[in-house]
């Protein structure tokens, strides 16, 4: 999340006016004329979120890039093959809401991305015994760090609910997800948590890599980990950085970026318990 100064800056390289960024943003102009002339001193977080999405200079076409070079040749089929599916599926995408997410059968999981629903087939064993495995490393993380600070984060595994957007098309389902924010909601997490993770597999690669990874950058989602155990390898997004990823192997210690350097995982120490 870009700080209020940083705001202010890439306000003046642009050379936008406070009725422009309200305009693009959908924030109130005189909202934006408070925040820009410090008047109001602590926005609220979806405004600050919506303001980013105006102002940042991270480029979502490079991160796109870059991923669908990194797992073109591992594509299960077609972008039109999976259209096709899908469309057959469920004639209606585009169109469906929370309305029809929560119509259906609690045994069936999908997730709901700009009105399309996504079918979540079961995954590999490989996936759940990594997840598993991150879970309880990323729990000793936060608690630890709960343990220092006044700020308590809670990590959580699928299946968890994300209303990443707050709004009426959009349901996400990620593997882990950290929140270090308060969030009453004891249905599932309101807005962008701070860290999510995702564990690729066949069938999700494509979302995951791309249209997941573009929706969390919108959304505000400070650290985003692609783990494939195909490749063993990590891509790890830090977007209050760039949106160019660090790319580490499963016998790497990496660092929690949302910890500024207290926490590490040792994947080094997952590949050899999982014996992979």
């Amino acid at each position: 999340m870009m700080k209020i100064s940083e705001l202010i800056e890439r306000k003046k390289e642009l050379g936008y006016t406070n009725a422009m960024i309200a305009d693009k943003s959908g924030v109130p102009l005189a909202t934006v004329q408070k925040i820009f002339s410090g008047k109001t001193k602590h926005p609220r977080w979806d405004t600050l979120i919506a303001l980013e999405k105006v102002l940042s200079p991270y480029d979502l076409s490079m991160a796109t890039y870059i991923v669908r070079e990194e797992m073109s040749e591992y594509t299960p089929m077609s972008d039109r093959q999976f259209k096709k599916e899908t469309d057959e599926r469920w004639p209606r995408q585009g169109h469906y809401t929370l309305k029809d997410y929560y119509a259906l059968p609690d045994e069936m999981r999908v997730e709901l991305i700009d009105g399309v629903i996504y079918d979540m087939t079961a995954p590999r064993r490989i996936h759940q015994e990594i997840l598993g495995e991150l879970h309880l490393a990323f729990a000793a993380c936060v608690k630890e760090h709960n343990r220092n600070h006044d700020t308590k984060c809670r990590v959580y595994f699928a299946p968890i609910d994300v209303r990443l957007f707050m709004d009426d098309k959009n349901m996400f389902e990620p593997d882990l997800v950290i929140l270090c924010h308060e969030d009453d909601n004891e249905l599932r997490i309101e807005g962008a948590p701070e860290f999510v993770l995702e564990v690729l597999s066949p069938s999700t690669r494509s979302k995951d890599c791309l249209i997941k990874l573009n929706k969390y950058m919108e959304a505000g989602v400070f650290e985003y980990w692609i783990v494939d155990p195909l490749r063993k390898r990590i891509m790890v997004y830090n977007f209050r950085e760039d949106v160019v990823p660090e790319t580490y192997s499963f016998d790497d210690v990496i660092p929690v970026g949302i910890s500024d350097g207290e926490c590490s995982i040792d994947f080094g120490e997952i590949r050899r318990e999982l014996g992979i």
